[in-house]
């Protein structure tokens, strides 16, 4: 049998050029999420699911 693939799922160059998730995006004061690099929505956060405290989270934690 062959050897199993070992992947390092916490790869510090991957993750800075690859967005993944929700962002806050400061321009245009909306939350953004992206798959794979790639926008996939955006909303404004009024209409954003999370609660205030995960807003404010991601506001300061994750803005672009």
């Amino acid at each position: 049998m062959s050897e199993p693939i070992q992947l390092d799922l916490f790869d510090e160059q991957d993750a800075q050029t690859v967005l993944n998730g929700m962002y806050y995006e400061q321009s245009s004061g909306k939350f953004v999420s992206y798959v794979l690099g790639r926008r996939h929505f955006e909303v404004t956060p009024g209409r954003c699911l999370g609660d205030k405290e995960w807003k404010e989270r991601i506001m300061r934690e994750r803005a672009i």
